[in-house]
């Protein structure tokens, strides 16, 4: 495919950042990638594993960027914006890859000036429990979903460049309004983290810990695979979206006593309603 940028810059080339520059450089989509970050060793085994071609010495390796992905935790996203700001050309392009949107567009809107028209924010569906740049795959995008979150004031060329990028890796590209955005993903994505972390953390700190865990089969392997993630990444998250998530936990703990009850009063429809309704929209689902 023809070239899309011939300079990009990622600030953050960990498992997101890392496999997007893969995806890209796999699909002749992009010239010359430059790696931004907090960690040296990082970016330096970035460059060695070919994701990157030059490792940034300062924010003011964005000059003459078309593309700057932002792919770090969200709670840094502020510090950055406002230290690559001041550098940033005036028709460059920038996005983000951060798990909340709300949180990100209003410090994108505090600290880009007028170049937050060109500011599209975005969020790819996909990831793994693993970490950095050895973690990357070109593929991780592949038929996963992308949801571009842009305003009535977004520039639509930028939109169209950020979303042919995503679409390049393979994946498919969805629009939706922020808020909307943050309250269906603090039920289908930050709920499910923080259960998975609050059973794991539970179990690990009773007596008999070793044995729970040696015993331990697929459900229990499945149910918390996510608790394997970062947790600097996941704790941003949880407090970058705070208010939707403490909604959705009320109605999860709301459901759970439900069940609690049902055991206790050992009320069997009860509990099989519960059951067969969660089964059969499992299974209605497509997502697997």
């Amino acid at each position: 495919m023809s070239t899309l940028f011939n300079r990009m810059v990622i600030v953050g080339v960990g498992l997101i950042g890392g496999s997007l520059a893969a995806a890209l450089r796999q699909r002749g989509a992009v010239g010359q990638i430059v790696g931004l970050g907090r960690r040296r060793e990082t970016l330096e085994q970035a460059r060695q594993l070919g994701l990157i071609d030059e490792i940034a010495e300062s924010p003011e390796a964005v000059a003459g960027a078309e593309l700057v992905l932002l792919a770090m935790p969200v709670a840094q996203m502020q510090d950055v914006l406002a230290q690559i700001a001041p550098h940033m050309d005036a028709g460059t392009v920038i996005t983000d890859a951060g798990s909340t949107k709300s949180d990100v567009i209003e410090a994108a809107r505090a600290q880009l000036g007028t170049g937050f028209v060109r500011f599209v924010p975005g969020h790819p569906i996909a990831g793994a429990e693993q970490n950095g740049p050895a973690a990357a795959r070109a593929d991780l995008f592949a038929n996963r979903n992308v949801v571009l979150c842009p305003g009535a004031e977004t520039d639509p060329q930028a939109v169209r460049k950020v979303a042919a990028m995503w679409e390049a890796t393979g994946a498919r590209v969805a629009q939706m309004d922020a808020a909307r955005h943050d309250r269906i993903f603090a039920a289908v994505s930050h709920l499910p983290h923080l259960a998975a972390f609050a059973l794991v953390d539970d179990l690990a700190g009773r007596a008999e810990a070793e044995d729970y865990f040696r015993y331990a089969a697929s459900g229990f392997r499945d149910f918390t695979r996510i608790a394997g993630s970062s947790p600097e990444m996941w704790r941003d998250i949880a407090l970058a979206n705070r208010e939707a998530l403490l909604g959705e936990l009320s109605a999860y703990m709301n459901k759970l006593g439900e069940i609690a009850t049902a055991l206790d009063k050992q009320d069997a429809t009860a509990l099989e309603e519960i059951f067969g309704r969660a089964s059969k929209a499992r299974r209605d689902w497509h997502g697997d």
